[in-house]
C-alpha cells in the first residue's frame, strides 16, 4: 500500500512538503482526526481526487478502517454515475452520441463556472503533491481549454488556473489564448503568442497584414510591462541582418496603434536612441505629445541637423512625425509661415535622403549627397500641391510630380 503514495511535492515540483504534514500530524492526532471525518462524511467523497492522501492521514493517526468505509458508504450518492447512467438512456433513446456528450459536457461546464471556487483549486495541487494527471488530460480537450481561458480571465490570481494556463501554452495551444488580461499573466505564454503575431503578420498576404497588427496591438497596449516588453523585443530584432526591416516596420505599426490609445512619446524616444540629445529629444517630444508642429520646435530641430554633428537621422523617421511634415508640406488648404516653409522642407528631406554608415555604435560618415536635390524636389511639389489648380491643370504636372518623387 505504502508503495502507492510517491513524495509529496508542490506543484512547481521543487519542495518536499510531507516532513511537515507528519509534523502536523504528530502534534494534532485528535484535530488531524476530525478533519479527516468531515471529509468522509461529505457527498461523494470516494470520487475526490485526494481521497488516498486523506487516507493515509486518517490511517497515520490510528482510525479505523471500519470506520471511514462505513462513512465513505453512507455518504455516497454517485452523481456522476447517473449522469453516465442517465447519458445512456439517452443514446438508448436515439438520441445522437455527439448530442449527448455536447450536452453532458456544456452542462459540466456551466456547473464549474457557477461554482468555481479559486482557493479550493490552489488546494489541488498540495493535496495531490503533483500535476493531477486527470489535468494534463484536461487540457487534451478544446471545450475544457475553452473553460480554463473563461475562468482564468475572472479569477486572474488563481495559481492553479496560472500553472493550467501555462501547461496548455506549453502543449502547443498558445494560438488559442485570445484573452488580453490571461496572455499577459505570464512572460512565456505572452512571449509564444507574441512570436505567433509575429510569424502570421510575416506571413499573411497585404491585406490581412493590418488586422492582424491590430488584434496583436491591442494585446500588446493592455499594459505598460507587456508594451515595454514588445516595443524592446522588436527593436532587439530589428537589427537582426535577415528579416530587421520589417520588425522595424511592425514595431512602427504597433506604436502607431499605441499612440492611439495613450501618449506613448517617453518610450518612443527612449527606444530610438534620443537620450544623449537633449534639445532635439524635447522638441521632438513635445510635438509628438501634442501630435502637432510647432514653429520653435521644428526651429530647434533644424539648428541642430543643419549643424556639423547632426543627431542620427533615425530621430527624423518617426512615422508619426514624418506624418504631420507630410500634412503641413502637402494637404489642401494648410497655410505655412514663409519664415518656416524652407525648415519644414529641409527635415522632410533630410528624413528621406540621408543615410549614415555606422561602424559599431559610432557613426563614421553621414551621406549628405542627395540632401539638396531632394530638397528642391519636395520644394516643387509643395509648390504644385499649394497653387489650387483645377484637376485638368493637375494632369499636366503629373510627368513632374513623378520626376520629383523619385528623389
Amino acid at each position: 500500500m505504502e508503495d502507492d503514495y510517491d513524495e509529496y511535492r508542490r506543484w512547481d515540483g521543487d519542495v518536499d512538503v510531507e516532513a511537515d504534514d507528519n509534523d502536523d500530524i504528530l502534534e494534532n492526532p485528535q484535530e488531524t482526526l476530525t478533519q479527516c471525518l468531515e471529509k468522509f462524511s461529505s457527498a461523494d467523497y470516494i470520487m475526490e481526487p485526494g481521497i488516498f492522501s486523506q487516507l493515509k492521514r486518517y490511517f497515520q493517526v490510528g482510525g479505523t478502517p471500519e470506520h471511514v468505509i462505513e462513512l465513505l458508504s453512507k455518504n455516497y450518492i454517485g452523481v456522476a454515475q447517473m449522469a453516465n447512467m442517465v447519458a445512456e438512456w439517452l443514446i438508448l433513446g436515439g438520441v445522437a452520441v455527439g448530442e449527448v456528450q455536447s450536452f453532458v459536457e456544456n452542462h459540466l461546464k456551466d456547473m464549474v463556472l457557477k461554482t468555481f471556487d479559486p482557493k479550493k483549486a490552489d488546494t489541488i495541487f498540495s493535496e495531490e503533491g503533483e500535476t493531477p494527471a486527470w489535468l494534463t488530460e484536461m487540457i487534451e480537450h478544446k471545450i475544457w481549454r475553452s473553460l480554463i481561458y473563461r475562468l482564468a480571465e475572472e479569477y486572474p490570481d488563481c495559481l492553479m488556473l496560472n500553472f493550467t494556463i501555462k501547461l496548455i501554452s506549453d502543449a502547443g495551444y498558445q494560438g488559442e489564448i485570445t484573452s488580453i488580461s490571461t496572455a499577459s499573466q505570464q512572460i512565456e505564454v505572452y512571449s509564444r503568442i507574441l512570436k505567433n503575431f509575429i510569424t502570421e503578420s510575416i506571413k499573411t498576404s497585404s491585406e490581412n497584414r493590418q488586422n492582424t497588427i491590430q488584434e496583436c496591438a491591442k494585446m500588446v497596449c493592455h499594459s505598460q510591462h507587456t508594451y515595454v516588453f514588445t516595443l524592446v523585443a522588436l527593436q532587439v530584432l530589428s537589427k537582426e541582418t535577415n528579416g530587421g526591416v520589417n520588425m522595424k516596420r511592425f514595431s512602427q505599426e504597433i506604436t502607431r496603434c499605441a499612440q492611439e490609445r495613450n501618449d506613448v512619446t517617453p518610450i518612443t524616444m527612449a527606444l530610438n536612441g534620443a537620450a544623449p540629445y537633449d534639445q532635439p529629444c524635447a522638441a521632438l517630444s513635445s510635438m509628438l505629445s501634442r501630435n502637432a508642429l510647432n514653429p520653435a520646435d521644428i526651429n530647434v530641430l533644424h539648428k541642430h541637423y543643419s549643424s556639423a554633428d547632426s543627431p542620427p537621422v533615425s530621430l527624423l523617421r518617426i512615422p508619426q512625425f514624418l506624418e504631420l511634415l507630410v500634412q503641413a508640406l502637402f494637404k489642401p488648404g494648410m497655410k505655412l509661415n514663409p519664415e518656416y516653409k524652407p525648415k519644414y522642407i529641409y527635415l522632410y528631406a533630410y528624413s528621406a535622403s540621408v543615410y549614415e554608415v555606422t561602424s559599431g555604435k559610432k557613426r563614421k560618415v553621414i551621406n549628405k549627397d542627395d540632401l539638396k536635390s531632394t530638397i528642391q524636389a519636395v520644394d516643387k511639389v509643395h509648390s504644385i500641391c499649394n497653387l489650387n489648380k483645377s484637376s485638368t491643370e493637375l494632369i499636366a504636372e503629373v510627368a513632374t510630380i513623378y520626376h520629383c518623387i523619385r528623389y
